[in-house]
């Protein structure tokens, strides 16, 4: 997205809050920071999970 707006964004693109509570000022940068914490973390911890399940098929 233009401008990094992907991080604004991503929390709601991944359900994890409504595009209302981004834009109308419910969730603030701090909140947006957390719920893109723990996406960072999901997605890691599943691209370690398919690193080892493709190790194990080998």
């Amino acid at each position: 997205m233009p401008d990094e707006e992907d991080w604004l964004w991503r929390p709601a693109s991944e359900g994890l809050c409504k595009y209302e509570s981004v834009i109308d000022g419910t969730l603030d940068l701090g909140d947006l920071a957390t719920m893109n914490d723990i996406l960072s973390v999901r997605f890691e911890n599943q691209r370690r999970l398919q690193e080892a399940a493709e190790r194990s098929r080998q």
